[in-house]
Protein backbone atom coordinates (compact mmCIF):
# COMPACT_ATOMS: atom_id res chain seq x y z
CA UNK A 1 0.00 0.00 0.00
CA UNK A 2 0.67 3.54 -0.39
CA UNK A 3 2.06 5.99 1.94
CA UNK A 4 1.53 8.97 2.64
CA UNK A 5 2.93 11.66 5.46
CA UNK A 6 0.67 14.84 6.76
CA UNK A 7 2.18 16.27 9.07
CA UNK A 8 4.36 14.18 9.91
CA UNK A 9 1.49 11.29 11.08
CA UNK A 10 1.77 8.54 8.14
CA UNK A 11 -1.37 7.38 6.20
CA UNK A 12 -2.10 4.37 4.11
CA UNK A 13 -3.66 5.40 0.96
CA UNK A 14 -6.60 3.96 0.48
CA UNK A 15 -8.95 6.17 -1.99
CA UNK A 16 -8.43 6.76 -5.40
CA UNK A 17 -4.57 8.11 -6.27
CA UNK A 18 -6.23 10.39 -8.95
CA UNK A 19 -8.43 12.46 -6.32
CA UNK A 20 -7.65 16.33 -5.80
CA UNK A 21 -5.45 15.97 -2.56
CA UNK A 22 -7.36 19.20 -1.08
CA UNK A 23 -9.95 16.33 -0.60
CA UNK A 24 -8.19 14.01 0.74
CA UNK A 25 -6.83 16.37 3.17
CA UNK A 26 -10.31 17.40 4.36
CA UNK A 27 -12.75 14.23 3.39
CA UNK A 28 -10.78 11.52 4.60
CA UNK A 29 -8.13 12.82 7.06
CA UNK A 30 -10.72 16.16 8.47
CA UNK A 31 -8.18 18.85 7.99
CA UNK A 32 -10.13 21.90 7.28
CA UNK A 33 -7.05 24.51 7.40
CA UNK A 34 -6.72 24.12 3.45
CA UNK A 35 -9.91 25.58 1.98
CA UNK A 36 -11.47 25.07 -1.17
CA UNK A 37 -11.55 28.11 -3.25
CA UNK A 38 -11.71 28.23 -6.75
CA UNK A 39 -10.60 24.10 -7.74
CA UNK A 40 -8.29 25.48 -10.61
CA UNK A 41 -5.68 26.48 -8.98
CA UNK A 42 -6.30 30.19 -9.17
CA UNK A 43 -6.91 31.68 -5.87
CA UNK A 44 -4.78 30.20 -3.28
CA UNK A 45 -6.71 28.98 -0.39
CA UNK A 46 -5.98 25.59 -0.72
CA UNK A 47 -2.31 26.07 -0.60
CA UNK A 48 -0.22 23.20 1.27
CA UNK A 49 3.42 22.04 1.14
CA UNK A 50 4.42 18.91 -0.76
CA UNK A 51 8.38 18.27 0.21
CA UNK A 52 8.55 21.61 0.99
CA UNK A 53 7.24 23.13 -2.08
CA UNK A 54 3.92 25.44 -1.42
CA UNK A 55 1.56 23.79 -4.04
CA UNK A 56 -2.51 23.90 -4.82
CA UNK A 57 -3.92 21.16 -3.32
CA UNK A 58 -7.17 21.60 -5.64
CA UNK A 59 -5.31 20.30 -8.64
CA UNK A 60 -2.56 18.29 -6.94
CA UNK A 61 -3.24 14.43 -6.92
CA UNK A 62 -3.15 12.41 -4.30
CA UNK A 63 -1.00 10.03 -5.66
CA UNK A 64 1.38 12.70 -6.28
CA UNK A 65 1.97 13.10 -2.68
CA UNK A 66 2.53 9.06 -2.02
CA UNK A 67 6.27 9.18 -0.26
CA UNK A 68 6.28 12.59 -0.10
CA UNK A 69 5.98 15.27 2.82
CA UNK A 70 2.66 16.88 3.16
CA UNK A 71 2.56 19.62 5.73
CA UNK A 72 -1.05 21.67 6.38
CA UNK A 73 -1.49 24.93 8.44
CA UNK A 74 -2.65 22.87 10.97
CA UNK A 75 1.38 21.30 10.57
CA UNK A 76 2.85 24.39 10.18
CA UNK A 77 4.16 24.61 13.79
CA UNK A 78 3.63 22.62 17.08
CA UNK A 79 2.04 25.47 19.03
CA UNK A 80 1.02 28.27 16.11
CA UNK A 81 3.98 29.70 16.47
CA UNK A 82 5.44 30.15 13.18
CA UNK A 83 6.89 33.57 12.62
CA UNK A 84 3.89 34.06 9.96
CA UNK A 85 0.90 32.75 12.37
CA UNK A 86 2.64 34.72 15.27
CA UNK A 87 2.51 37.89 12.81
CA UNK A 88 -0.13 37.46 11.49
CA UNK A 89 -2.07 37.94 14.53
CA UNK A 90 0.10 40.62 15.70
CA UNK A 91 -1.11 42.47 13.05
CA UNK A 92 -4.50 41.35 13.14
CA UNK A 93 -4.40 40.33 8.96
CA UNK A 94 -8.05 38.55 8.36
CA UNK A 95 -11.27 39.71 7.99
CA UNK A 96 -13.08 36.89 7.22
CA UNK A 97 -10.00 34.42 7.26
CA UNK A 98 -10.89 31.72 4.39
CA UNK A 99 -7.80 32.61 2.42
CA UNK A 100 -5.48 32.99 5.17
CA UNK A 101 -4.32 29.50 5.93
CA UNK A 102 -2.89 29.64 1.93
CA UNK A 103 -1.45 33.09 2.90
CA UNK A 104 0.02 31.69 5.46
CA UNK A 105 1.65 28.64 3.82
CA UNK A 106 2.67 30.84 1.16
CA UNK A 107 4.14 33.37 2.89
CA UNK A 108 5.75 30.67 4.83
CA UNK A 109 7.92 29.14 1.35
CA UNK A 110 9.04 32.78 0.49
CA UNK A 111 10.60 34.14 4.02
CA UNK A 112 12.43 30.29 3.86
CA UNK A 113 13.84 30.62 0.55
CA UNK A 114 14.04 34.97 0.63
CA UNK A 115 14.79 35.94 4.28
CA UNK A 116 14.61 39.57 4.18
CA UNK A 117 12.34 40.10 1.20
CA UNK A 118 11.05 43.20 -0.41
CA UNK A 119 7.79 44.73 -1.16
CA UNK A 120 8.49 43.64 -4.39
CA UNK A 121 9.58 40.38 -3.34
CA UNK A 122 6.54 39.67 -1.36
CA UNK A 123 3.90 41.08 -4.46
CA UNK A 124 5.68 38.76 -6.53
CA UNK A 125 5.71 35.75 -4.53
CA UNK A 126 1.93 35.95 -3.21
CA UNK A 127 0.35 37.08 -6.79
CA UNK A 128 -1.38 34.03 -7.10
CA UNK A 129 -3.54 34.62 -3.54
CA UNK A 130 -6.31 36.09 -3.71
CA UNK A 131 -7.71 37.78 -0.52
CA UNK A 132 -11.37 38.90 -1.45
CA UNK A 133 -11.70 41.30 1.47
CA UNK A 134 -8.06 42.94 -0.49
CA UNK A 135 -6.09 42.67 2.87
CA UNK A 136 -3.30 42.94 1.02
CA UNK A 137 -1.57 45.46 2.61
CA UNK A 138 -1.70 43.95 6.12
CA UNK A 139 -0.20 40.88 4.34
CA UNK A 140 2.52 42.36 3.65
CA UNK A 141 3.10 44.17 6.89
CA UNK A 142 2.85 40.99 8.40
CA UNK A 143 5.32 39.26 5.80
CA UNK A 144 7.83 41.72 7.11
CA UNK A 145 6.81 41.54 10.48
CA UNK A 146 7.25 37.50 9.72
CA UNK A 147 10.68 38.03 8.56
CA UNK A 148 12.16 40.28 11.40
CA UNK A 149 10.50 37.31 14.10
CA UNK A 150 12.66 34.83 12.44
CA UNK A 151 15.63 36.49 12.00
CA UNK A 152 15.60 37.88 15.72
CA UNK A 153 15.15 34.25 16.49
CA UNK A 154 18.24 32.69 14.07
CA UNK A 155 20.19 35.23 15.77
CA UNK A 156 19.37 34.15 19.45
CA UNK A 157 20.48 30.71 18.56
CA UNK A 158 23.63 31.97 18.20
CA UNK A 159 24.01 33.22 21.62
Amino acid sequence: MDKLTINRIDYTLDTDPEMPLLWYLREIIGLTGPKYGCGVAQCGACVVHLDGEAVRSCVTKVKRAVGKTVVTIEGLSEHADHPCQIAWKEIDVPQCGYCHAGQIMSAAVLLRECPNPTDQDIDDAMTGNICRCATYYRIRKAIHVAAALQQEAHNNLGK
